[in-house]
């Protein structure tokens, strides 16, 4: 397989995806219903015959939906039926119903139990489609892993680590694993964040197991050849040894060059989502809090976000300063295990300071003004989903992603967000110091 192909099926991919954020962030012209909270459940018996636009922590159907969903939050389980497309986007997403047309799904870990009519399009760290679980279609993944145990109706297209076909596809399968290392493994992330749900193992590079059957050609990347059966693959088989980018010769072609900007384009706009139906979704009234403080003081925030920039730089000078005081005293004092454990101590607080100060000036200033700008469109057009805890924040999103990719105007605005951000944050500090009333979510902070 040349880079070429390898990179037109990114960019189908990466086109597929970002379909996904822009529906999920700008509403349809054609009817539909909206619903949200921490529990959403579509009852069995309910039958929805709009679309139907839902964020929630937990989402549940049960029932049936005659036109297309969107949905994103936390747990996503579509245990009733779709007629139309699916677009999901959330930690998990667990597809056990049906979906009468295209399933549009990205998250941490993607189940498929049920059936998929026509393409799958996904993106995320696990995708695990069973052998009761069938897609129509083509499916088109970019993740870590993947095990495909379901019937595939037409191509398979599949960028990642690790990935393990265990079932049927009608049509030829092209997979690239890229440059992992036999025996390589990933630990899955729930490791360190307990919340995340859990995945299956997957085995580093292509596996195909003796029931996989392959209707054309396979053609796949990798560091190292596949255990591939004799009877697995009915057309030819194409092994590509994987060439990293720095060593190719050649320069990137102009596929490339727009798959790579779609993929930092869509990369950020599902970031800032995922990070700004999290802060929405557990500290609704602070963000609106340090929103309203940037509407009510737009230049003290400016000059408050300097100082704080300032703040940062002195307290990071100072924290690494005085560790290395005190591992340097203590270890004058022979006392080499309080001064190692000083020395430790102290680059693990400057690193957790540094990266939560990252946290704060790439994401949550930005979906401070993402919420504000939000706000004040809605406001505009005298719409009720001025009040409502997603769409605000959601419209301002794809608004500032698409500022933003503009050059030169792009870091201007990026610059302004951080200021205004950083400077709602001193402020809200400064009124919970002096005891003043900063908003329902004093005690939740």
């Amino acid at each position: 397989m040349t880079t070429v192909n390898r990179r037109t099926r990114w960019l189908f991919a990466l086109l597929g995806l970002l379909l996904l954020g822009a529906l999920v962030a700008v509403p349809s012209a054609r009817a539909f219903e909206s619903r949200g909270g921490d529990t959403v459940t579509i009852g069995p018996d309910e039958v929805i015959q709009d679309d139907l636009y839902v964020g929630a922590g937990e989402f549940t159907l049960e029932g049936t939906i005659e036109g297309d969903l969107v949905v994103f939050g936390g747990t996503l389980r579509i245990n009733g039926t779709v007629e139309g497309d699916l677009i999901a986007a959330g930690q998990s997403v667990i597809v056990n119903g049906s979906v009468g047309d295209d399933a549009r799904i990205a998250g941490y870990a993607l189940v498929i139990q049920g059936s998929i009519s026509d393409d799958l399009v996904a993106a995320g760290f696990s995708l695990e489609a069973d052998d009761a679980s069938s897609m129509g279609g083509d499916v088109v993944y970019a993740g870590y892993q993947a095990l495909l145990a379901s019937e595939v109706g037409g191509e398979l297209n599949v960028s990642g680590g690790a990935v393990r076909i265990a079932g049927t596809i009608e049509g030829d399968a092209r997979v690239d694993v890229g440059g992992t290392e036999r025996g390589e493994t990933v630990p899955p992330f729930y490791n360190y964040v307990p919340s995340l749900p859990s995945v299956p193992s997957v085995p580093a590079g292509l596996t195909l197991t003796e029931e996989a059957q392959i209707g054309g050609d396979l053609t796949y990347t990798a560091n190292f050849r596949a255990d591939v059966p004799d009877d697995a693959v009915a057309g030819q088989t194409d092994f590509n040894r994987y060439v990293p980018e720095r060593e190719e010769e050649r320069e990137p072609s102009p596929v490339a060059l727009v798959a790579r900007w779609l993929f930092r384009q869509l990369r950020r706009l599902v970031t800032l989502l995922v990070v700004g139906v999290l802060l929405m979704w557990i500290l609704p009234n602070w963000m609106r809090n340090l929103a309203d403080n940037v509407e009510e003081r737009p230049l003290p925030s400016v000059g408050w976000g300097v100082v704080a920039i300032a703040a940062f730089a002195v307290f990071m000078v100072l924290l690494v300063l005085t560790s290395i005081a005190l591992t340097l005293l203590f270890g004058a004092v022979t006392l080499g295990g309080l001064a190692g454990l000083f020395a430790t101590l102290g680059g693990v607080v400057t690193t957790a300071a540094g990266l939560t100060f990252g946290l704060i000036w790439r994401y949550v200033t930005t979906i401070i003004i993402a919420l504000l700008l939000g706000q004040m469109i809605f406001g505009a057009l005298d719409s009720r989903a001025e009040a409502n805890r997603w769409w605000p924040m959601l419209l301002g999103v794809v608004i500032i992603v698409i500022v933003t990719a503009v050059p030169i105007l792009g870091w201007l605005v990026k610059l302004a967000i951080v200021l205004f951000g950083l400077g709602a944050i001193w402020i809200w500090g400064l009124r919970l110091l002096r005891g003043e009333r900063t908003g329902p979510t004093t005690a939740e902070v």
